[in-house]
């Protein structure tokens, strides 16, 4: 989760019927090989990984398959539904590249309803929003120099954001109070802003400094600057020997930021990457801020509001994020919950006309459908993975890496996965600091997911001899850290053959 903090989903969903099994009774869900088959090694291997004590009471599903054939070559527990948390965004990823395409960008449209007369734009400024989640506030800086360039010196009338391009429900269904305060469970718009290159569309970057002496006041500080979300600095200063109890966070249902608890003297620094409510404003309030700061004006009063770029509008200027297969970085390397959300809400307006959950969700489930996954057998809610209610198979997770390989984008696709053991963050992303050292890495390449619970690891692996390999790892009702095991499998993946 973009290295700053994992998901904090407190709910639990308990799957009937399979609680308090223990690996060590599941012998029997297990396609084991021969003794003559290339993958018995391996078959016997993962079988004894799995009778991992932390897996007791847990729920383990495993799917491998040959890439050329789609062939499985293990099964344990396959075809039941798990929890996948965020390896739903392969199946996020996959339908994006099918249903909009490698080239596709966001735009940013600036329109007025007046005219330009002289240094005067007689009229209201229009900031359209349609989707694109990776401006920044250089972007809005660059708008307003732009319209300097364009000769307008002042404006005399109204500030009109138009986030239309989606529709107004803000969070996906699953989404618990506790998770939308922070980035990861931030709000989605048409029309927002992030605080740098991660890309965490709808959030800022709140830090809390230590003061110069014990009783102080700490500094705090946001990035980017805004007059949108209000600081309430409760904390204080300590002597040096004190523990550090410093929290951020923000009250519920408003754009008040609270800080407090205690920082010591000299202590580092405590930083928190903040959502905020209805990013729209926040994103306008950004746009006016560069307005002002190139020193474009308002002829009188003005006001920033909510409304609908008028039929008929000028064109005054449009900007264009980076292509889908760029986005995909950020997106999968870093797990990054929003993007998938606002391309969840970008493939329903594209493909149905309509920026909703429901139509894009539609339209992800038709895709899958295509590659060859039984949608009969899933359930989808969001596009991110933050919900405990999606549903998946593991056997449907390799199904759709399989398919994905004969698909033309399929290399964008394979890119946008983390590396194990790369350090460099975005090629290792989420996997950077696994399995060094092994055979896996700079081998494997796999999508994590992490929720209360739940822990998943699906992707692509080559043998020994040179065999490519998919696998799909889902953990479910886990008390204990199990990413271990996962490794453990997607090693003996990569281990596994004879060394040509």
């Amino acid at each position: 989760m973009n290295g700053k903090k994992f998901l904090k989903g407190s709910v639990f969903l308990l799957l009937a019927g399979v609680l308090a099994i223990s690996p060590i009774h599941l012998a029997d869900q297990k396609i084991t090989a021969g003794a003559d088959d290339e993958y018995a090694s391996l078959v016997s291997e993962i079988n004894q990984i799995l009778q991992d004590q932390r897996l007791d009471g847990a729920l383990a599903g495993v799917s491998i398959r040959e890439a050329e054939t789609g062939e499985k070559i293990y099964d344990h527990f396959g075809d039941t539904r798990l929890i996948p948390a965020s390896n739903m965004k392969l199946f996020t990823a996959a339908a994006a590249f099918e249903t909009l395409g490698e080239n596709h960008r966001f735009s940013t449209e600036i329109h007025t309803d007046g005219i330009i007369k002289g240094k005067l734009l007689k009229g209201n400024l229009y900031l359209k929003g349609k989707g694109d989640p990776t401006l920044l506030q250089e972007d809005f800086e660059q708008f307003a120099q732009e319209l300097k360039n364009q000769g307008i010196e002042k404006i005399k009338g109204d500030l009109i954001g138009d986030d239309t391009w989606y529709d107004d429900v803000r969070l996906s269904e699953d989404i618990t109070w506790q998770d939308e305060v922070y980035y990861y469970g931030a709000q989605v718009s048409a029309l927002t802003a992030s605080p740098n290159e991660d890309y965490d569309a709808g959030s800022l970057i709140v830090e809390v400094n230590p003061g110069d002496s014990a009783g102080a006041e700490p500094e705090v500080s946001m990035s980017p600057e805004t007059d949108y979300v209000t600081i309430v600095n409760q904390a204080q200063t300590v002597p040096a020997d004190q523990p550090k109890t410093v929290s951020i966070s923000r009250e519920h249902g408003t754009n008040e930021i609270i800080v407090e608890g205690n920082i010591p003297v000299e202590g580092s620094r405590t930083r928190e990457w903040i959502a905020v409510d209805e990013p729209s404003g926040y994103a306008l309030d950004l746009f006016e801020n560069a307005l002002l700061a190139e020193g474009i004006e308002w002829a009188g009063k003005h006001t920033l509001e909510m409304g609908v770029t008028p039929e008929g509008s000028t064109l005054l200027l449009e900007h264009e994020s980076m292509t889908l297969a760029e986005f995909s970085i950020p997106f999968m390397k870093l797990s990054n919950n929003g993007h998938g959300e606002v391309l969840i809400k970008e493939m329903g307006r594209v493909a149905q006309g309509e920026g909703s959950w429901e139509a894009g969700l539609e339209v992800m489930e038709d895709v899958a459908g295509t590659i060859g996954v039984n949608t009969d057998t899933i359930l989808l809610r969001d596009g991110s993975g933050m919900s405990h209610v999606n549903l998946i198979p593991v056997n449907e997770v390799s199904q759709l890496l399989f398919g994905a390989q004969n698909k033309s984008w399929f290399g964008s696709y394979l890119n946008s996965l983390p590396v194990a053991g790369n350090s460099e963050r975005f090629v290792g992303g989420t996997l950077r600091n696994r399995m060094k050292e092994t055979a896996a890495q700079n081998n494997v390449k796999a999508k994590t997911g992490t929720l209360t619970a739940v822990s998943a690891l699906s992707g692509y692996a080559t043998t020994k001899d040179g065999k490519p390999l998919i696998f799909s790892i889902i953990i479910n009702n886990d008390l204990a850290s199990v990413t271990p095991i996962e490794d453990a499998i997607a090693t003996a993946i990569a281990e596994s053959g004879e060394e040509q």
